[in-house]
């Protein structure tokens, strides 16, 4: 439950309350509630709205405590952050934060330390063992990076049109990252999380629509859906693959095989072509 639903609560606080650790610590608590109430009151109907709900007045309550012990006027800019419509019409918190993490202004190992950490939820200590590195390295990488994001007032939203091909690389990598790590997962009981790969290939479609004539998107997405179409290639023979699976996965299939034919092919589309023949 936590690592299906953190990251989108995280994602949605992080955009209301422009703070990545504030976003965190909310939803941590959002989760500690829900674990005291919902053994007497029960689940609701929608959990993971739930969550984002509770942390999002957390996260609020902190900021008018704040203000009020430093008898400072309350950074109106932070609890109602202005409703500018942005250039793209894309309307999804985890794609903001998968560009927010994606900024130039951080280093390639922090982009992929937050990643890691606020879309696909690992642990600090998970991260460190894929990262080969101490802990509090780690620790000590991710908190600069959030405090980076804080200090030079990194937006949570879609960056405009000029900016957004120096983010697209990194936006790309963190969405199979998200999805290698639902297909073979380095942490818990099961081999794959299907809500990640789920996921991954949301956001693959949502960047789709963002980009239609970006190639590399569509051939990622592609290679996706045809992993994800054999999901159930392994399983014991007294059970069948998912067949409705991979029948859905044939028309974006087809569509990113055509729209990755494009003049300049990327590394991403002879990967997708190659899984396609397999």
């Amino acid at each position: 439950m936590f690592r299906a639903e953190s990251g989108r609560a995280i994602a949605t606080v992080a955009r209301l309350v422009g703070d990545l650790s504030l976003a965190e610590d909310a939803v941590q608590e959002a989760f500690a509630e829900a674990m005291r109430s919902w053994p007497r009151t029960g689940m609701p109907a929608n959990p993971g709205a739930w969550i984002t709900t509770v942390a999002r007045n957390r996260a609020l309550d902190r900021l008018r405590r704040e203000s009020l012990r430093g008898n400072k006027e309350l950074d109106a800019a932070r609890l109602f952050p202005p409703t500018e419509e942005e250039v793209w019409p894309v309307r999804d918190d985890q794609l903001r934060l998968i560009f927010t993490c994606a900024h130039p202004a951080l280093a390639p190992q922090a982009q992929v330390a937050l990643m890691l950490r606020l879309v696909c939820g690992l642990t600090v200590a998970e991260i460190a063992r894929a990262f080969l590195q101490p802990e509090p390295t780690v620790s000590q990488r991710l908190t600069r990076a959030k405090s980076k994001i804080r200090t030079a007032a990194i937006p949570f939203r879609l960056p405009p049109e000029h900016l957004l091909p120096e983010r697209v690389p990194q936006v790309l990598a963190c969405i199979y990252l998200v999805f290698t790590e639902g297909y073979s997962a380095t942490s818990g009981s099961s081999a794959i999380r299907d809500e990640l790969c789920e996921e991954a290939i949301r956001l693959g479609r949502l960047l789709c629509e963002l980009m239609p004539d970006e190639p590399e998107a569509w051939a990622l997405l592609a290679l996706m859906l045809l992993q994800d179409s054999r999901r159930g290639s392994g399983s014991p023979p007294t059970e069948r693959p998912d067949r409705s699976r991979s029948r859905t996965a044939r028309g974006g299939i087809a569509a990113g095989s055509r729209r990755g034919c494009g003049p300049w092919p990327r590394p991403g589309i002879p990967r997708a072509s190659i899984s396609r023949r397999r």
